[in-house]
């Protein structure tokens, strides 16, 4: 079956996005502007849905960035859940709490200023939703910290698994080498594990998602 999600196509889907708010169009269109990683937003979409599904009544997402998919996030939490966000950069976090201000959903989210590799071993709680979208350099060792923080059913979300498209190339561009080389290792471990249900989507750049067995 060939790929039919070419630019056009892409740009088909574009129209058809509706109820899309001031605030999101413009944390998207800072976020372009100012070369800040977000989640595409074919796969905030697919996130937003998964949400809903899910019901979760924690979430932890490690990569707060300007705080776009955190609202995203939490804009579609039931009125008692809560997502707890671990964002390391000091450039970041007062972007995130402006845009959370705005978006009035603070009473919804919980800021974490932090190495996630030093903040998670010490959260004295479990989570039924994870998003992973963090330095891609420590995907595998966040992988091994967050995993005992799922609930059984729990879903783990993760962002840039296919990484720019460099994932499939026989001949990776020299700055993405390394990154890739640890993103490959990643899908590995994450599709082959016994704990977890895990599929790869080309959404995006790529997402994974894992249902904890």
């Amino acid at each position: 079956m060939p790929n039919i999600t070419g630019t056009e196509q892409i740009e088909y889907l574009k129209e058809l996005r509706v109820n899309i708010d001031e605030l999101t169009g413009e944390m998207e269109n800072f976020a372009f502007l100012n070369k800040i990683p977000i989640l595409d937003w074919k796969a905030s979409e697919f996130l937003q849905q998964l949400v809903k599904i899910k019901e979760p009544t924690n979430v932890l997402e490690i990569g707060t960035a300007i705080g776009y998919s955190t609202i995203m996030i939490a804009k579609n939490l039931s009125e008692n859940s809560i997502i707890d966000t671990i964002e390391l950069s000091r450039i970041n976090v007062p972007l995130a709490r402006r845009y959370i201000e705005r978006s009035g959903l603070s009473g919804k989210i919980n800021i974490i200023e932090g190495d996630a590799l030093k903040v998670i071993p010490e959260l004295d709680k479990k989570y039924d939703f994870i998003f992973l979208d963090s330095d891609k350099e420590d995907y595998l060792a966040l992988f091994n910290e967050v995993l005992p923080k799922l609930n059984t059913k729990g879903i783990l979300f993760v962002d840039n698994l296919l990484w720019k498209g460099n994932i499939a190339l026989k001949e990776i561009p020299e700055k993405f080498k390394k990154s890739a080389s640890i993103i490959k290792e990643f899908n590995r471990k994450f599709c082959s594990n016994e704990i977890l249900e895990a599929k790869i989507y080309p959404i995006g750049d790529g997402v994974g998602v894992g249902i904890k067995k």
